[in-house]
């Protein structure tokens, strides 16, 4: 399909994991590709040996600070005018009880996982909506549909970016604009951000995860689990069963509150 072919693509957090992995798959696709990320080596070692695929480009960037945001994007603007496909990929994780967390903590979560990809958006939706026409594909995550212990602010700021996404996929509709809006929700992926995790259910590979990701853009899908079964497993079962029946369900029976227990994360 060469409907990428030529477009300007902004990936968030690109530097590593799902978004790094997105950024060649764009590339081969042959088209411009922006990342931000605030791992200024990881950015450079990525811009480095993605350019011999193609064009790609760049910028450090902290979107937990508004200002970099708002810097970030007019640079963007600047050079390239509008983008066609945005990418809010970036994301973190604590993985302690709630009352473990610090201020900061909880701060900086909702600040990268919910407040972020608005902000980001809201920068690059009026070029958008000029040029009727663009993507906004958003990566929150399965933990946004089934909540779970240790995952608790982290989970709160999925639920916040699903809710959010899906509003903007519907805003967007109700104005007759040609701008599609894909959420994408997986599991755990194995790209070192969930290291210790352990699961009865399969973790992903970051590849496979990557294409699907792609794919759902190519094909203008609307809500996207990774694995497929995942939102049928937790609507339905919210729905049809009771919280001590889904407890037991989820919990003991599938594993998924205990997952975290030995969560290590990615080193810094």
């Amino acid at each position: 399909m060469k409907q990428l072919q030529n477009k300007t693509v902004l990936i968030t957090g690109g530097a590593s994991g799902i978004g790094k992995i997105l950024a060649r798959l764009f590339l081969e696709k042959q088209a411009t590709v922006i990342i931000w990320d605030i791992n200024e080596i990881n950015l450079n070692e990525t811009v480095s040996k993605l350019s011999s695929i193609g064009k790609i480009v760049g910028h450090k960037v902290d979107i937990s600070n508004v200002e970099q945001i708002q810097n970030a994007a007019k640079k963007v603007k600047q050079d390239y005018g509008s983008i066609d496909v945005l990418i809010n990929n970036a994301g973190i994780i604590i993985g302690k009880y709630f009352n473990e967390h610090t201020t900061l903590d909880i701060t900086k979560t909702m600040a990268i996982n919910a407040n972020a990809p608005m902000l980001i958006t809201h920068e690059f939706l009026e070029g958008m909506i000029t040029k009727n026409a663009g993507h906004i594909c958003n990566i929150a995550s399965s933990g946004g549909l089934i909540s779970n212990p240790k995952m608790s602010v982290y989970a709160a700021s999925k639920w916040s970016l699903i809710g959010w996404s899906d509003s903007l996929r519907l805003e967007m509709k109700k104005l007759k604009k040609d701008i599609y809006v894909t959420t994408i929700m997986p599991y755990y992926i194995n790209t070192g951000m969930f290291d210790g995790v352990k699961s009865k259910l399969p973790i992903l590979e970051p590849e496979t995860a990557a294409l699907t990701i792609l794919k759902a853009i190519e094909k203008k899908k609307r809500m996207v689990t990774i694995p497929g079964y995942m939102y049928r497993l937790a609507r339905i079962g919210q729905a049809l069963f009771s919280v001590n029946f889904f407890d037991w369900f989820a919990g003991s029976f599938l594993g998924i509150y205990d997952t975290m227990e030995e969560f290590i994360g990615r080193k810094k």
